[in-house]
């Protein structure tokens, strides 16, 4: 397969890619054609459909994976992609682990630290609570292919275990750091903290916001799914329940960056700096990912660190 960040300019390609983006606009000549957004695990590319009254061009939407010729040309210094050809493909002949982003870790490995998490913790209803969602074969499942993020921070399959786990551990270093926290209370929270994301993001390749996520919000779906389990579970403290909702509602530490309550404990604030960490960390990696090494220009603001960045010296 021809990678998308592997193609130069001039050469003419045969190959499959998932189709983004399309729409249909006109030239100023008032002649229709269409914009596509190509897209594989490497990267997108512009490509456009000049005539798209030709008899090589085969109907077909966003978000379906299409057979493309054509030629890559350079438009105001990217490259675009002149589509002579295109194929609807069905899902079936194609692997998605070639069109999507992925986690650059071993999923199953990672999916694997995180249940042996579950399998140390001694409150036995947090325990049950746990396994109740991250033992369950189609959670399971569910929460290894999805996103934490449409766009952001670990948008890509295996981004939401991956925000996880590595939220998970630092909650777990918080508490050899500092006795006071209650370890199972902490790393429950920090496992739930974004499991109502499954529901605010739909699947790949979309990875958009659903309904739900619009009008609620994944913070408020998450703790609404913890709460109905626990109710499932006959004899689950009251005290300890508030506690844990409590650290689901305000892991995003202040009201303004959507937490519906700020910290009060110090499990819920353990697991909002454990969780900001780990956000921004990431964003600053992907910011930079594709600059190179030895480059020290500054980057330009960036609205999401709300800073002008740059790379650290060697």
């Amino acid at each position: 397969m021809r990678f998308i960040e592997t193609l130069r300019e001039g050469e003419r390609i045969s190959e499959v890619y998932l189709c983004r983006h399309k729409q249909t606009a006109m030239t100023k000549a008032g002649k229709p054609y269409d914009s596509l957004t190509l897209q594989d695990k490497t990267g997108t590319l512009d490509a456009k459909i000049w005539d798209v009254s030709s008899n090589g061009i085969e109907e077909f939407d966003s978000l379906d994976y299409i057979y493309v010729m054509g030629d890559v040309t350079s438009f105001q210094g990217s490259l675009q992609l002149n589509v002579k050809r295109v194929k609807k493909m069905a899902e079936s002949d194609v692997n998605p682990a070639d069109y999507l982003p992925v986690s650059e870790y071993n999923i199953e490995e990672m999916y694997q630290k995180l249940l042996a998490y579950i399998d140390q913790m001694k409150h036995p209803y947090l325990k049950q609570l746990a396994e109740s969602f991250f033992k369950d074969a189609d959670f399971a499942k569910r929460f290894q292919f999805h996103s934490a993020a449409k766009s952001v921070h670990h948008g890509f399959v295996g981004g939401l275990l991956e925000h996880t786990l590595h939220v998970t551990q630092i909650c777990d270093f918080f508490c050899n750091l500092y006795p006071m926290l209650n370890r199972d209370l902490l790393l429950t929270a920090a496992m739930f903290h974004d499991v109502g994301k499954l529901s605010e993001l739909s699947t790949f390749p979309a990875n958009d916001y659903t309904d739900d996520g619009q009008l609620l919000g994944h913070i408020m779906i998450g703790a609404m799914e913890v709460q109905k389990h626990i109710d499932q579970i006959a004899g689950f403290p009251k005290r300890t329940a508030s506690e844990l909702i409590h650290c689901i509602l305000a892991h995003h530490g202040e009201l303004e960056y959507g937490s519906p309550k700020k910290p009060a404990l110090a499990e819920a604030i353990a697991l909002s700096f454990a969780d900001n960490s780990d956000a921004k960390l990431e964003t600053m990696r992907e910011a930079l990912s594709n600059i190179p090494e030895n480059s020290l220009e500054w980057q330009g603001f960036n609205r999401f660190l709300d800073s002008n960045i740059r790379r650290t010296g060697k």
